[in-house]
């Protein structure tokens, strides 16, 4: 008895030395050497030279520190636009960049002064820039490699860098432009300021945190009011900010709130007892509290009735007179009226306030250091008054507030600059003279010099550390900032020029300017309407200066054409260093005297050297690859109030429109539970440990499938699902580059010529590459990675693979059918492996090569040409679910083992199903129709062939073969004879 013959060397089974396991950690860094030495920027350049541009200008991220998640995903964003716009054959350069000036750079360099007890003000100030340009350097050169090895492609051997003299030469000229066409003044304004960084802030430069402040109630007395009822009372303001009282030089109330006075019938300590009887003057919406805050009742313990009669309406104060609590210690020797005493009173016979207040107690009246606090003090109508926390009434202190300032100013009452730019009362001022930091929260503590103070001085009538609220922070040390009134540089935002005020004009661009999502239009426009004027000073070292000589006399900027031309000459060749009084007569020329003029040496607001970037990367023809406006900016959503503002507000005063045609905005990656990550969490994801473990290629698939338009998450479980759908897609390319084994042109069949299962997959197909079209116009790369992904696993590998894998092992290779699916095959893979390109940019790469090896990158491929195939979806759409219902009705008989699989399986369908070959498509023995709308399913009786092993009743016995494989075989024998 002989052994049955084996077939298996028969089959033609998919050939590849392609691996199923990627290795990308190992792999990748291989290729992206390989892309070096071959220059592949360059040559994408050339092979897309002459054709329509994409310009996406690089938002330039910070020289300082590692890169992080954001990093990543941003700059991946950023990779997929301009591969996917060279995919459509436009010329999508990517010029990236850094921002390298400002506080960060400056703040790192000083600490390291700290640790070596070096003295920063006593270090030239060219020294010190040269250290803040190596620290930029340093960092610049470390991120460089970090991105490159994501895959991104870019001119990395030539980003421009803010710190390039020819950089900083443009940003002077383009603030030179704002000078010369009027678009400048310098002015006193209250102005987002650091103490400890010692310099103005930009609100992009604030973030806002919860913290508890120390929340205070202060009396007024009033010494003059057109209700004689009045005087003798006591207006009552709150706060939470009991720094700003020392330059208190208002009170303000609302025309249309309703003020009440109160007598105070009971108190809460024996020391208070002199309180029983006094009047208090507030609106009654506050006297006790609610779920947010504490009522006033609740906050003094005060026990308060009304009086009847006293009732007003605001505007009935006008001309009402206060005095500053203060002023009674200034006038006479302290005495101890009883009105201040609260609960966190000072031990009795012991004094926290300052010798400066104290003294002999006989401070001279008339003297300027005391004439302040004797000033009266005006209540004002104020619109901004509300009843939603406090009294009613508001301090006002000019110096510290925005709505403040502009009140007083309105009334002709001027700041009086008392707070110094590390956060201490100037050493001149009468009271806490040289005292602060205003932003400790002793130094504003209940028991602290202000309140211990106020308190001796009876104007302290309650105060508690106990008030939760949100405050803005400087983002970059994470200290409180105040709002300090200081001589800055400004942008005026409503000042008339040529086509509007820039406000207009920037409104109007915002409207021509397309934005993905669309909220980003309402975000970016609702914060340029209600923004203030632009302050563009800061008073640092680590910058582009603002290089302005003013004159001496008459305070105005010099806007000499001449003179600014030979500045930005100068700066251009050696950089900011060439601002200095050593070179100031040059500047001038024979026209002006130097002794004449200031020259500033203020820096500007780094979001200005940004903002610049489009005048220095774009225009100036360093990279000829670019041009002006750019298509797109693309940058996380807290750019609305960054970069895409500084940018728009820059480009409308200088040009007139936006520097971007479409901004695209993404949100911030948060960790697996939806929370922010933080170090102090340990939740952070750091991206190079995830190349480490991963490779590039999964951290591109996994920013490209979140909806990055909204915050998304990021761990070790999303990014295992990543992996998962990642091996799928390899499979894919795996598979094809199997079946493809040998495939010649001699081979290809037209279209018309194939099986109608080849045609509809090539109308999947024609869809498919509609949807990505539309997805790559809209920046929708979810939807991207979604309809590759999905096409691959359930159109390509559980439908058409499935079903021709018959086809491709069994059949003659001259056969039309394995000839027809090849030809698809081979169309298929060059159209997913240049779909797959921007996503996978190693992976494709390896994929190319597997079977083109030798040849040049698939990165310099155009999208496939997809042939037009209509067919019948509604048809196709019917089969394909009623494929579906025959394997769930086999899947039963699987599992009991009445079936080994599909094969062994005649099923039944209704007579009404459409007519196809149905057996191939459910991969069954055979199909019958029947009566009724049930599908059925038993056990074929025909043998099974022994290659196929289909169950065909021309299989005379199980392990013989059918016709088709006899025929088949029989071919190969004779070849091999042969």
């Amino acid at each position: 008895m002989t052994e049955p013959r084996d077939f298996r060397p028969t089959v033609f089974l998919p050939k590849t030395d392609f691996p199923m396991k990627a290795g990308l950690p190992q792999k990748e860094p291989v290729i992206l050497s390989r892309w070096q030495d071959e220059g592949i920027y360059q040559k994408v350049r050339e092979s897309r030279k002459g054709r329509e541009k994409f310009i996406l200008h690089d938002g330039p991220p910070y020289a300082n520190g590692d890169m992080h998640i954001g990093h990543a995903l941003n700059h991946i964003l950023k990779d997929m636009v301009c591969r996917t716009q060279t995919l459509l054959g436009k010329d999508a350069p990517y010029v990236p960049g850094w921002d390298c000036h400002g506080l960060p750079i400056e703040w790192k360099v000083e600490e390291e002064y700290r640790k070596k007890k070096k003295n920063k003000d006593e270090v030239p100030p060219k020294e010190f820039r040269a250290e803040c340009r190596a620290y930029a350097q340093k960092w610049v050169d470390v991120q460089r490699e970090q991105l490159k090895r994501l895959g991104i492609n870019g001119d990395w051997d030539n980003p421009y860098l803010t710190m390039d003299s020819q950089a900083e030469g443009t940003i002077v000229r383009e603030l030179l432009k704002f000078a010369e066409s009027g678009q400048l003044y310098r002015g006193a304004k209250p102005v987002m300021w650091s103490p400890v960084e010692k310099t103005a802030l930009a609100e992009a430069e604030v973030e806002y945190e919860d913290i508890v402040s120390t929340q205070i109630d202060v009396a007024f007395e009033i010494v003059e009011s057109p209700i004689p009822e009045l005087v003798g009372a006591y207006a009552v303001i709150w706060t939470t900010t009991p720094w700003t009282i020392p330059v208190n030089q208002a009170l303000a109330y609302g025309p249309e709130v309703e003020y009440w006075v109160y007598e105070v019938t009971s108190v809460d300590l024996p020391q208070q007892q002199n309180l029983i009887g006094r009047r208090l003057l507030m609106n009654p919406d506050r006297m006790f509290g609610s779920d947010s805050a504490l009522g006033f009742c609740e906050r003094s313990a005060f026990g308060l009735k009304a009086v009847e009669g006293l009732k007003f309406k605001g505007s009935d104060l006008a001309g009402t007179i206060c005095q500053h609590p203060m002023a009674k210690l200034f006038r006479r020797p302290v005495l101890d009226t009883g009105l201040g005493s609260s609960s966190s009173a000072a031990p009795e016979g012991e004094s926290q306030a300052p010798d400066q207040v104290r003294g002999d107690g006989n401070v001279d009246a008339n003297s300027p250091l005391a004439e302040f606090f004797l000033r009266p003090r005006p209540m004002l109508p104020g619109d901004f008054v509300t009843t939603d926390s406090g009294t009613g009434l508001v301090h006002m202190a000019p110096d510290h507030g925005e709505d403040d300032f502009a009140l007083c100013k309105a009334h002709g009452i001027e700041p009086v600059f008392a707070v110094q730019g590390d956060g201490k009362y100037r050493e001149d001022w009468a009271w806490l003279g040289g005292q602060g930091s205003v932003i400790n929260p002793k130094f504003n503590a209940p028991d602290g010099p202000i309140c211990s103070d106020l308190r001796e001085a009876g104007g302290l009538l309650a105060a508690s550390a106990d008030y939760k609220h949100s405050y803005p922070h400087s983002w970059r040390s994470k200290a409180k900032v105040i709002y300090r009134c200081t001589p800055q540089w400004f942008v005026p935002m409503d000042r008339e020029t040529d086509g509007g005020t820039l406000r207009e004009k920037a409104t109007k661009a915002i409207a021509n300017t397309r934005f993905v999502p669309e909220k980003g239009r309402n975000r970016i426009g609702a914060m340029v309407e209600g923004r203030p004027d632009w302050v563009l000073s800061r008073q640092r070292a680590w910058g582009v200066p603002i290089t302005l000589f003013v004159d001496r006399k008459s305070g105005q900027y010099l806007a000499d054409p001449e003179v600014n031309a030979r500045i930005v000459t100068a700066v251009m060749a050696g950089g900011v260093d060439a601002w200095d009084e050593e070179h100031a007569q040059e500047y001038l020329g024979d026209k002006y005297k130097l002794d004449d003029y200031e020259r500033v040496t203020d820096i500007l607001d780094v979001w200005f050297d940004s903002g610049s970037t489009h005048a220095f990367v774009l225009e100036s023809g360093r990279w000829p690859d670019l041009q002006w406006p750019a298509n797109l900016y693309l940058e996380g959503s807290d750019q609305h109030r960054g970069w895409f503002q500084s940018s728009l507000l820059e480009s409308c005063a200088t040009r007139g429109r936006a520097p971007y045609d479409a901004v695209l905005t993404h949100g911030f990656t948060m960790d697996q539970k939806g929370m922010k990550m933080s170090k102090s969490l340990g939740n952070t994801v750091s991206p190079i440990d995830l190349m480490r473990d991963y490779g590039a290629d999964i951290l591109r698939l996994w920013a490209l499938s979140v909806d990055f338009t909204e915050d998304h998450r990021i761990g070790k479980e999303i990014l295992q699902g990543v992996a998962d759908q990642y091996r799928k897609l390899r499979n894919t390319y795996r598979y094809l580059l199997g079946a493809l084994e040998g495939f010649s042109e001699d081979e290809r069949l037209p279209v018309a010529e194939m099986p109608e299962l080849e045609q509809y997959m090539l109308g999947l197909l024609g869809k498919l590459d509609a949807t990505l079209r539309q997805a790559v116009d809209d920046f929708d790369y979810n939807t991207y990675v979604r309809a590759l992904t999905d096409f691959c696993n359930e159109d390509l590998s559980a439908f058409f693979f499935d079903i021709r894998k018959d086809s491709l092992y069994c059949d003659a290779p001259s056969d039309l059918k394995r000839r027809a699916y090849r030809t698809v095959l081979d169309m298929l893979f060059h159209a997913l492996v240049r779909y797959g390109a921007p996503v996978l940019v190693f992976t494709a790469e390896e994929v190319w090569a597997s079977r083109y090896p030798g040849a040049e990158s698939v990165h310099l491929l155009e999208w496939p040409e997809v042939p037009a195939v209509t067919v019948d979806e509604a048809r196709w759409t019917e089969l394909r679910v009623l494929r579906q219902t025959v394997n769930e009705a086999i899947e039963p008989l699987r599992r009991e083992k009445v079936l080994g699989s599909g094969l062994e399986a005649v099923v039944t369908v209704p007579e009404s199903a459409p007519d196809a070959d149905l057996a191939e498509l459910f991969i069954t023995a055979t199909v019958k129709r029947g009566q009724g709308g049930d599908v059925t399913v038993e056990r074929s009786t025909d043998h099974k062939c022994g290659r196929c092993w289909r169950l065909l009743p021309e299989v005379t016995e199980d392990g013989a073969l059918c016709a088709r494989c006899d025929d088949v075989v029989a071919a190969i024998d004779a070849e091999d004879a042969a």
